[in-house]
Parts: structure tokens; C-alpha cells; sequence
């Protein structure tokens, strides 16, 4: 098994591999079993950088003896209103109670990129920030919504790239931010840790 340099992905989001891919990489996916329960009172910005960095590090120690020229991505993503992480919804219930304080505000989203290269001790973290208006919309359009099923594992109860586009007026920044990783940020944040994109190989 050829073991050169490989990018893998320390998320089981399938929307992170799939923006990936979409960029030409082709990652492994192993998942980290990193806690991503709330801290109380940690702000939005720690938060994501803690669990991109965790994810990424406990994910470095399983491959370090089998894949040293690994490259690990973690990334953590969070929609934040009014200075507070609203997190995944655990229910239908809490769900809808966050599509209806988003309906009509603006929100920041924010993700947390982690990379770490295995055969020299060089990393880099990054968050970037994408602010996005949603339109004014009924508790109707709400219910259906939740109904889909799609915001039950999302960040803030909503996913930009499915039917939670219905909901937005505007986006200022990185649309691929709010998906769950800013993809045209990534080959700058490779290049800080020594590595070029071309590394990898084509995309199969």
C-alpha cells in the first residue's frame, strides 16, 4: 500500500468531504471520538479552535505509527447568534425554537481548521467568519422545514447547501464556510505547514 503523503479528513461530515472533493483532494475519512458538548460559558471562537485541534490531534496519534506523511484536517463549525453557540439541535423541538430566533437576523458562522502534518512537528490553526441574513419566514415554512428532517444535525439547525437555502437574504464572506469548511482558504493553511497540494496526487 503506497503510504506517501494523504490528506485525512478528521470529521465524519459528508458535506466537509464532499467540498473537499469538490477541490480536487482526495481525503480519508477517520473519525475522531473528540466530547463536542458545550462548555459553559466558552466563547465561540475558542470553542471551534478547541474541538478543530482536538479532533485533529486524537486522530494524528492513531495514524502516527502506520502513516507518517500524513496530513490531518480537523474543522469544527458553529452558527452563532447574538455571541452565543447555538450548537446541533438535540430535537424537533429545539430545532424549531432556533429557526425561529434566526428568522429575520443576521448570524455569524464560524469555523475552526486544524492542520497538522505527522512527519515534522508543524501546524497551523484558523477560524474564519461568514455573516449570513435570513429573510423574515412563518412558523409554516419553519415546521415544514424541520419536518425534512435536514436541521436535526446541523449547527444552528440549518444546512445552506439542502433546503435551508430558503431561508437566506444574503451571505458576506465564504458560502463553503457556512457549509462546514472554507475550501479556498485550505492551500495557503497547507502551505504554512510546509505542503504542497500537489503532494497528494490527483483526486481519483
Amino acid at each position: 500500500m503506497d503510504r506517501g503523503r494523504r490528506l485525512f479528513l478528521a470529521s465524519a461530515s459528508p458535506r466537509r468531504l464532499e467540498l473537499l472533493r469538490e477541490a480536487g483532494f482526495d481525503p480519508c475519512v477517520v473519525v475522531s471520538r473528540v466530547d463536542e458538548a458545550l462548555l459553559p460559558e466558552e466563547p465561540p471562537e475558542r470553542r471551534v479552535t478547541r474541538l478543530a485541534t482536538g479532533k485533529a490531534s486524537a486522530v494524528a496519534v492513531e495514524l502516527a505509527a502506520r502513516w507518517p506523511l500524513a496530513v490531518v484536517l480537523g474543522a469544527d463549525t458553529e452558527v452563532v447568534l447574538d455571541g452565543l453557540a447555538l450548537g446541533k439541535p438535540r430535537d424537533a423541538v429545539e430545532a424549531t425554537a432556533m429557526l425561529r430566533a434566526l428568522s429575520g437576523r443576521t448570524h455569524d458562522v464560524l469555523t475552526g481548521v486544524h492542520l497538522l502534518r505527522l512527519d515534522e512537528p508543524r501546524t497551523t490553526t484558523a477560524v474564519r467568519v461568514t455573516r449570513v441574513t435570513f429573510r423574515a419566514y412563518d412558523d409554516r415554512l419553519v415546521h415544514d422545514y424541520v419536518r425534512s428532517g435536514e436541521p436535526l444535525d446541523k449547527a444552528g439547525a440549518y444546512g445552506i447547501q439542502g433546503r435551508g437555502v430558503e431561508l437566506v437574504e444574503s451571505v458576506d464572506g465564504s458560502w463553503s464556510n457556512v457549509v462546514g469548511l472554507p475550501v479556498e482558504d485550505l492551500e495557503g493553511w497547507l502551505a504554512r505547514i510546509g505542503v504542497a497540494r500537489e503532494e497528494f496526487g490527483p483526486a481519483t
